[in-house]
């Protein structure tokens, strides 16, 4: 019996793998840096929001233009919020129709503003 049409696509995106670039050491020193300092910046901007520094309105509004926001999960953002924790933060993204794993860039206009008006 030959395979549909679909067992074929899936068998042929099975078998497809990419080759990593190879780096050199001080391409990849290079790379370890810029992670280590934007894992930092990640990390100053979630301290700024739980001390109550930055305001999460504020914070997600400037999404489309800061790099380090714009690449933090909209869920971690809150949960850096004094008083939200896990439960909340899914019922919040949840009431705004907003997947979990989206980060802040990839916010839309109406999911942007459905989760202040549910934060306030």
């Amino acid at each position: 019996m030959r395979p549909s049409p679909r067992q074929r696509s899936a068998e042929k995106e099975r078998n497809t793998t990419l080759a990593l670039p190879t780096l050199t050491p001080e391409q990849r020193a290079e790379a370890l840096a810029k992670a280590a300092e934007a894992r930092k910046a990640r990390s100053e901007l979630l301290a700024s929001i739980k001390s109550g520094q930055q305001s999460i309105d504020k914070v997600l509004k400037k999404a489309k233009e800061d790099k380090t926001i714009g690449k933090t999960k909209v869920t971690q953002l809150l949960k850096a919020v004094p008083g939200l924790g896990a439960v909340k933060v899914a019922a919040l993204l949840e009431q705004a129709g907003i997947p979990a794993e989206r980060r802040a860039a990839g916010l839309g206009e109406r999911q942007l503003e459905a989760l202040i008006n549910a934060l306030k």
